[in-house]
């Protein structure tokens, strides 16, 4: 995972927590959902770029 993709996923993550964390403090519950999914989504990225780069140090491990 490039530092810009590991970036862009951090900043997705912190403005789904913003999101959500206002939408906590104003009551408004499509917020807080958009926060949490926003969340999610980039935490589901994260891991599969984690599973990528595994599964090559996997797979240079074997052909060395």
């Amino acid at each position: 995972m490039s530092f810009t993709e590991k970036a862009k996923n951090k900043v997705e993550q912190l403005t789904g927590a913003a999101k959500e964390r206002i939408g906590d403090v104003t009551d408004n519950e499509r917020l807080r959902g958009e926060g949490a999914t926003q969340q999610s989504d980039a935490r589901a990225r994260q891991a599969g770029e984690r599973m990528k780069e595994a599964g090559r140090d996997a797979k240079d491990a074997f052909t060395r």
